[in-house]
């Protein structure tokens, strides 16, 4: 690695950690600021687990957030200073080309988009969980708390020819009732389980039915037996018939995506919300390039009110693009839509655009 890159490489990541650091106790001053009340209230809660279950997460989460924020701003500023020190000038003068000039900032920006990758699969999630739970323990009213405790009138699809409903069920006591359990060949029902009640039994990771009446289905007679209680076994746990949003955000990409594929198979309908999630988790560190092009291509040439007036373009852009993300995240989550693409689009767009700039200013 020669001179040159090295001494852009140090200016990208110290600019980049500097910035991150600027915004992050921003954050959390306001935050504090509107928690402090509901941390007082908590009896039992110690400044070690506000520090640690809380803040360390906060952090986490929102770090991940201001990454492409901290990385546009960072870039601007660093190589609007460069131009203005006539060093791009100096550099250009050498004979190393646009192009050339570019290396390290891709070097740096494929540094952080891997981080950002790996992070986004697997921290951020884990962070998300201990984050939620600590919210829901402490910081949200008992009306406001997430946590859905039963569910009424819900079917699942086990496989292409089983199916099973519940009327109510009940996550606390693990209780069902009026349960129905179909099996189909093709259009025809073959068999009918029906229990008034039905518990999950989770050490033995069985349901037990309770006032059971089973019906085999033939061309001419049917077949009933009852009884009072029935132990037996399905390929689905109490938590696959619970179906909320921010769930999502607390699962690994790998369990997010066996969710998604289990859920299809089990006939349920609009799981964009979950695929615009796991989407974003690599839309967003692939934005990096995207940014730093577009960051350096708008910096690199020296302009009449210096730092300002780049800075001041670099941020419009950015809240543009900041915009662009979160409708995108909005409109992939409709059921009409496609998620894959309403969650890259705004890469998309802005992809575009870094090309363009990156063409005009290598003329």
């Amino acid at each position: 690695m020669k001179i040159l890159d090295k001494y852009i490489l140090k200016k990208y990541f110290t600019s980049f950690i500097f910035t991150l650091l600027i915004l992050i106790p921003i954050a959390i001053a306001i935050d504090i600021s509107e928690k402090v009340g509901k941390f007082l209230k908590a009896d039992d809660l110690t400044l070690n687990e506000i520090v640690r279950d809380y803040y360390v997460n906060f952090t986490i989460n929102y770090g991940n957030t201001f990454m492409p924020l901290a990385l546009f701003i960072s870039v601007i500023m660093f190589t609007s200073k460069m131009s203005n020190n006539t060093e791009i000038i100096a550099i250009n003068s050498s004979g190393i080309s646009f192009k050339r000039f570019l290396r390290p900032y891709i070097i740096g920006a494929s540094i952080i988009a891997l981080f950002s990758l790996y992070s986004n699969h697997f921290i951020v999630p884990k962070s998300n969980k201990e984050f939620e739970k600590f919210q829901e323990t402490y910081l949200r009213s008992a009306n406001k708390k997430k946590t859905k405790r039963s569910v009424s009138k819900v079917n699942l699809q086990l496989s292409d020819n089983d199916y099973v409903y519940f009327g109510s069920f009940n996550f606390k006591s693990n209780n069902g009732y009026n349960f129905r359990y179909d099996h189909f060949e093709g259009n025809k029902l073959k068999y009918r389980l029906k229990g008034q009640t039905i518990k999950w039994i989770k050490k033995d990771s069985t349901y037990r039915i309770s006032n059971f009446e089973k019906r085999y289905i033939y061309t001419k007679n049917d077949s009933i037996d009852s009884g009072t209680y029935l132990d037996t076994v399905f390929n689905f746990q109490p938590k696959d018939l619970l179906y909320v949003d921010y769930l999502a955000k607390e699962m690994s990409s790998i369990d997010l995506s066996t969710h998604i594929k289990e859920s299809q198979d089990r006939g349920v309908k609009n799981l964009n919300n979950y695929k615009v999630e796991l989407y974003k988790r690599t839309s967003l560190p692939i934005s990096s390039f995207v940014l730093t092009l577009i960051a350096v291509t708008l910096a690199s040439k020296k302009r009449r009110g210096g730092i300002g007036v780049n800075l001041a373009a670099g941020i419009s852009l950015m809240f543009i693009y900041v915009f662009f993300m979160k409708v995108s995240e909005v409109l992939g989550s409709t059921a009409e839509s496609s998620p894959f693409i309403m969650v890259w689009m705004p890469n998309l767009i802005f992809g575009t655009l870094a090309l363009f700039l990156y063409r005009q200013h290598a003329k």
